[in-house]
């Protein structure tokens, strides 16, 4: 069982920056991928980016199309934390964020992988 709570969401100008943060519970946290999701009004839930468990001793990430070159996840496993780091912010990037726990470390985009989530924490980007 894992259990998920977001943090540093907020309200942020165009072309600002945000770090977002996951505090993770439970033993296995460390050998699960973790990813985050957004929600924008109106529109299905999408992939925002992910990282593996440990690979090679090096964990790897993966993200999605808009947000590659601006968005960074990373982990802390002795900390039981995830982050993304988002940067050049958009209007568009405008969403409620999730951080999820997969079932296993296997890096995956696919929602359904994804078995433990958070409530969501508010990301709003105005110009």
């Amino acid at each position: 069982q894992v259990q998920l709570v977001e943090s540093g969401g907020g309200s942020v100008q165009v072309g600002g920056s945000l770090t977002l943060s996951c505090a993770a519970s439970g033993r296995t946290f460390r050998t699960l991928a973790m990813a985050w999701f957004r929600q924008a009004p109106g529109k299905e839930r999408e992939f925002v980016g992910a990282v593996s468990g440990p690979i090679n001793w090096e964990p790897i990430t993966t993200y999605e199309d808009s947000v590659k070159g601006r968005f960074t996840v990373s982990r802390d496993n002795a900390k039981n934390m995830v982050y993304l780091e988002m940067r050049r912010l958009k209007p568009e990037d405008t969403a409620v964020y999730y951080c999820a726990a997969a079932r296993s470390g296997r890096l995956t985009a696919s929602g359904s992988e994804y078995a433990w989530w958070g409530q969501g924490t508010q990301v709003t980007v105005s110009s």
